[in-house]
């Protein structure tokens, strides 16, 4: 049996979401996230960063430490970010591809904004509370939750490596 020679729409979204991850300057976590709507168009990213505009030099990366001094009060999430630069308000049945399983915070938007589905790679914080409340958040609000298995990007790049000149 041949090899597929396309991407699925996981795979594709999720790369973006990857790919996305890497604008982020935190140098202990990289986080992305996209939004795709029923009709698998892309309408928000984001990724983990401090506040637009800020000047950067006058906040901390640090994670430990006098909460003040770490990055925690300052950093807005990569889901958040895509929700607030989403180029649509109604995000009703939207599906988000993010890097890194949501917070309870990021939950609180995604079930807000009434998203269908998350999909997620990574859920290194499982054993977190906040990790718990997320949870806790999305099964209340019905959102279908699934983590994604990816093939090694190896893998995905040997498959297109063809068509690359």
């Amino acid at each position: 049996m041949e090899k597929l020679t396309y991407l699925s729409w996981d795979e594709y979204f999720m790369g973006i979401a990857l790919f996305t991850s890497l604008r982020s300057k935190d140098p202990s976590s990289k986080v992305g996230a996209v939004i795709v709507n029923e009709e698998n168009h892309i309408v928000g990213t984001g990724y983990n960063g401090f506040v637009a505009r800020a000047d950067e030099s006058h906040f901390p990366w640090g994670r430990d430490g006098e909460w003040l001094e770490t990055k925690y009060p300052y950093v807005v999430h990569a889901e958040a970010n895509a929700i607030l630069n989403s180029t649509i308000n109604d995000l009703r049945n939207c599906r988000i591809y993010a890097t890194l399983f949501p917070c309870n915070e990021c939950a609180k938007h995604i079930a807000q904004k009434k998203f269908s589905e998350v999909i997620y790679l990574s859920d290194k914080h499982h054993d977190k509370d906040f990790h718990k409340a997320a949870v806790a958040i999305f099964k209340a609000t019905g959102i279908k939750v699934r983590q994604l298995e990816l093939p090694p990007l190896r893998e995905i790049l040997a498959t297109f490596s063809k068509f690359i000149p």
